[in-house]
């Protein structure tokens, strides 16, 4: 009913930045909460970020300043801005939002950071 895709991850070294994205597609509504999950090799899954529809933004305290959650509903896509990035940020990056409860995933974008 909803499917999450994200795209935008790559290797990119340390201080660089990427952005990626996540496109919503089926029964998704602007009013739904937005977010970025990540796991890293060892490590259990962390919420990143997150955005609710009036824009409050809930970041991880590792990101914070270097990160920023953004959403364009008229093209049902959220987005990451990651700038200097620190090889701990290596991980995959999940999409997810909840809707009625129900937890809704895309199948992940790998980024890599090197140092």
């Amino acid at each position: 009913q909803v499917q999450l895709v994200e795209s935008g991850g790559g290797l990119v070294q340390a201080g660089g930045s990427l952005r990626l994205s996540c496109a919503a597609s089926g029964s998704i509504r602007s009013f739904n909460v937005m977010g970025w999950y990540r796991q890293a090799p060892a490590k259990r899954r962390e919420l990143v970020a997150r955005m609710t529809s009036g824009g409050s933004t809930n970041y991880v305290d590792s990101v914070k300043g270097r990160f920023a959650i953004s959403r364009d509903n008229a093209k049902n896509t959220v987005y990451l801005q990651m700038n200097n990035l620190k090889p701990e940020d290596t991980a995959v990056y999940y999409c997810n939002t909840n809707i009625l409860g129900y937890d809704y995933w895309g199948p992940g974008t790998q980024v890599t950071v090197s140092s």
